[in-house]
């Protein structure tokens, strides 16, 4: 009988309320049996509304709790290297949230950890095995629309509440804990799949700017890139407009049709060719990470590979940096 994988997490904040958190619990060979946050009180609450048996608030003593065989590491950004190494170092696979760390140095280090130990590293850019996104990989491997020449991304919203309280930022916006702002947080998931689809980033370079002045980091972002598969890409990110401006949308575009998409709004996918037109159900588990957590589980097991790793999640790094470094200034290597 294989074993069943006994998970911890370090972070039990708003995300592993829903979207992850439950799903431990529910895919097959997994079972959390223990939660850590700083603050006792609330590792309480959440170990009692969750019926999770253990609680800490000492991210080493869950770590170090016997019981435990796998980590997952749900804190901001800043801090996923510190606690996905100690993990690691003590012989226990690890799941981190995306992006994978603040900075492309620290998911080398990671990195290095798992190959010097031997422990696997999973991220947590679940798009690559939700169905949707998996239809879109579909009908570019089956050549749907021909050749894929282009992909343009366009994310544009208007900030919300949590983002333009200056007195207390939400973490999401504040580059020494998350590494950049909301490019950082959302962009993540649109760059990754993109590499899922065509393949590493080989030539990539951008401009980024602060134009709310709402906080520290890039709110405004603009990209070019070149896949290794020689598809052309460009990115346009904005969180400071209005309403008007709202806009979700990746289109690749082929030689024989293209196909639309949202990333965020979950919405059918759109195939068009020639005078054809068709759209593709977009339908997600309840947990919306539950694919990939079955993924890492059965990885950790044995059964499979895992499409979601600390090699591929570093590249999305490196290629943020690239896109912002001009203001942030971040001394990065050449491709």
């Amino acid at each position: 009988m294989k074993k069943l994988i006994k998970w911890g997490i370090i972070g039990c904040g708003n995300v592993t309320e829903f979207k992850s958190g439950p799903a431990f619990n529910k895919v097959e060979g997994s079972k959390l049996v223990a939660v850590m946050r700083r603050d006792a009180e609330m590792a309480k609450d959440y170990a009692h509304r969750h019926n999770v048996p253990k609680w800490y608030s000492n991210a080493d003593d869950l770590i170090n709790d016997e019981e435990v065989d796998a980590v997952y590491v749900a804190t901001p950004p800043s801090s996923h290297s510190m606690y996905a190494i100690k993990a690691m170092k003590a012989g226990k696979p690890v799941y981190v949230e995306k992006p994978m760390a603040a900075t492309f140095q620290q998911c080398e280090e990671m990195n290095a950890v798992s190959k010097e130990t031997g422990v696997p590293l999973f991220v947590a850019y679940y798009r690559r095995t939700l169905p949707g996104f998996k239809k879109v990989k579909t009908l570019l491997d089956d050549e749907t629309i021909g050749r894929p020449l282009l992909v343009n991304i366009m994310l544009i919203r208007s900030p919300l509440p949590a983002e333009t309280d200056k007195e207390n930022p939400v973490w999401r916006v504040q580059p020494d804990l998350a590494g950049g702002g909301i490019f950082y947080d959302l962009a993540s998931h649109q760059l990754d799949f993109l590499d899922f689809l065509f393949g590493p980033v080989k030539k990539v370079s951008g401009i980024a700017k602060n134009f709310g002045s709402l906080y520290k980091a890039e709110d405004t972002v603009v990209a070019q890139m070149e896949f290794e598969n020689g598809v052309l890409g460009s990115g346009t990110w904005s969180f400071v407009s209005d309403n008007s401006s709202q806009r979700d949308v990746i289109e690749i575009i082929g030689t024989k049709g293209r196909i639309e998409f949202s990333t965020y709004g979950h919405e059918p996918i759109l195939l068009f060719k020639e005078r054809d037109f068709i759209e593709f159900p977009y339908i997600n588990p309840e947990n919306i990470q539950y694919n990939l957590i079955q993924n890492v589980v059965d990885a950790i097991r044995g059964d499979t590979e895992c499409v979601s790793t600390g090699i591929t999640a570093a590249r999305t790094n490196l290629v943020m940096e690239k896109i912002v470094y001009k203001v942030r200034r971040i001394p990065i290597q050449n491709f």
